[in-house]
């Protein structure tokens, strides 16, 4: 039996099968938590840590959230964001991790425990999130006070490649002020960049683990803020932002969902 479809079916198809795909080898990967189910089999596990928008909201069924860390990351806006908080032509920056050997990212965990269909929805979901994010990876994870050995081992995290060249997401580190400009100005279908700091900001603070680096940013957006109100009321004229433009890009996602990445 042979069967026709369009280009869109078979690529629809293709993208459910890598979906699949990417499950099961999340699923080899993970932690495996024996949970006494009365028939001696053990119950999968999928772990997923979040250090941006994802410790405030989630977007998917989970049965377990714990606040933590990972080791030898830490977090940094260096990476664009055109499909929630910002557009191709002016770039929202979130956060990414960047490897520094000693250093701690706080954020959440979140556990989805034997439900094959909720895990295989919160990787598609997820997958369309952050779809800026190149790199699946699986780190260990830490509960506070507890730093020498993991609560999980193996959480599902998104990174990127930090490298301009292989990655066209990549922005790279910048001066605080350029950054805070291109964050003050920056709007998606998602909201404004800077509303994504400001909560990531609040929501550190709220799990009892605030980052340094996220206070600064915050603090210097707000003075960037600050001047842009004293100019519109002076009538001067704002100064021309100095980031690139990302017309050259596209979106990923054919249907963008109006969520926040990372």
């Amino acid at each position: 039996m042979c069967l026709f479809l369009s280009r869109k079916a078979w690529r629809n198809l293709v993208q459910k099968i890598n979906v699949l795909l990417q499950v099961c080898m999340s699923r080899l990967k993970l932690d495996v938590e024996e949970l006494d189910d009365g028939k001696g089999f053990g119950i999968m596990v999928l772990w997923v840590f979040g250090y941006g928008s994802l410790v405030w909201n989630p977007g998917f069924e989970f049965d377990e959230k714990i606040i933590g860390f990972v080791k030898d990351y830490r977090r940094v806006f260096d990476l664009a964001c055109i499909d929630h908080r910002g557009t191709p032509e002016n770039p929202a920056r979130t956060c990414t991790l960047e490897p520094k050997e000693g250093a701690i990212c706080w954020g959440a965990a979140y556990c989805i425990r034997g439900d094959i269909e909720r895990e295989r929805a919160a990787m598609e979901y997820l997958r369309r999130r952050e779809c800026e994010y190149d790199i699946e990876s699986h780190l260990d994870f830490y509960r506070e006070g507890e730093t020498s050995e993991p609560a999980v081992r193996g959480v599902l995290i998104f990174l990127s490649t930090m490298n301009k060249v292989a990655n066209k997401y990549y922005l790279g580190p910048a001066p605080l002020v350029e950054m805070a400009s291109q964050i003050a100005t920056a709007n998606g279908p998602s909201g404004n960049n800077r509303d994504y700091l400001f909560k990531l900001e609040k929501e550190m603070a709220n799990i009892g683990h605030e980052d340094d680096y996220v206070v600064e940013l915050a603090n210097e957006v707000r003075n960037v803020l600050d001047s842009m109100k004293q100019q519109k009321s002076l009538n001067v004229p704002l100064p021309l932002r100095s980031h690139a433009s990302f017309l050259p890009i596209e979106s990923r996602s054919e249907n963008p969902l109006i969520v926040d990445s990372s």
